[in-house]
């Protein structure tokens, strides 16, 4: 049996903040381009999830999850499904983010492939590396977590952050994310990505530079 709190390296009984702090060190770790493998940053994704949706939902203890297949090997961590919304059409329609039917009328309004529609994020990509790799061009700068260049807006699911060093705790429980190095931690998710030109953010953007998309 593997649990998720033994993949995470964790007590059972840590708490909310220490379970993060653990999944951004094993999330580094296990990343193919910091010497991990595919398997093992899927198995540290999984982790997080098991442990993160139980702690939010209740149900089965995550101590008693296995995340081992039936051979004993780390089960396969499957895509993730993302809608997603280019924060200009909110302009040009007049939406609002925390209108609950913008996906809806999104999908009634013939927008463009590259405005609104769905890809999907395999488990060793972040939402910009997966969005670029089906041929979006969204925005980013640093691609390190400091600036919010690549921020997205979270309408449904979740993302996890790995590395952040600008987005302030009131923007991130509103739901902004940074999609450079976020990771998807929910079976689907709905983002508003674009969203670098709202007030909010206006502190926390990078000039434009030469490996900048804007």
């Amino acid at each position: 049996m593997v649990s998720p709190f033994e993949v995470l390296d964790v007590d059972e009984d840590a708490d909310e903040a220490a379970v993060e702090r653990a999944y951004r060190d094993r999330v580094k770790e296990a990343h193919p381009d910091q010497g991990g493998t595919v398997e093992e940053f899927q198995l540290v994704r999984r982790a997080y999830r098991e442990i993160d949706e139980r702690g939010r939902n209740g149900g089965v203890d995550a101590a008693d999850v296995d995340l081992s297949d039936e051979e004993g090997d780390a089960a396969e961590v499957e895509p993730v499904r993302v809608e997603f919304l280019d924060y200009d059409a909110l302009a040009d329609y007049g939406w609002s983010l925390d209108d609950d039917d913008l996906f809806r009328k999104a999908s009634h309004a013939h927008l463009g492939a590259s405005e609104h529609g769905r890809l999907l994020v395999r488990p060793d990509e972040s939402l910009l590396e997966a969005a670029e790799n089906r041929g979006f061009g969204w925005p980013f700068s640093c691609r390190g977590g400091a600036c919010a260049n690549c921020a997205v807006y979270l309408v449904e699911g979740e993302l996890s952050q790995p590395a952040n060093h600008v987005m302030p705790d009131d923007l991130t429980e509103r739901g902004f994310r940074l999609s450079c190095n976020g990771y998807p931690v929910s079976d689907e998710l709905k983002v508003v990505f674009n969203v670098k030109h709202l007030a909010e953010l206006d502190d926390l953007i990078l000039p434009p530079g030469p490996f900048t998309r804007r």
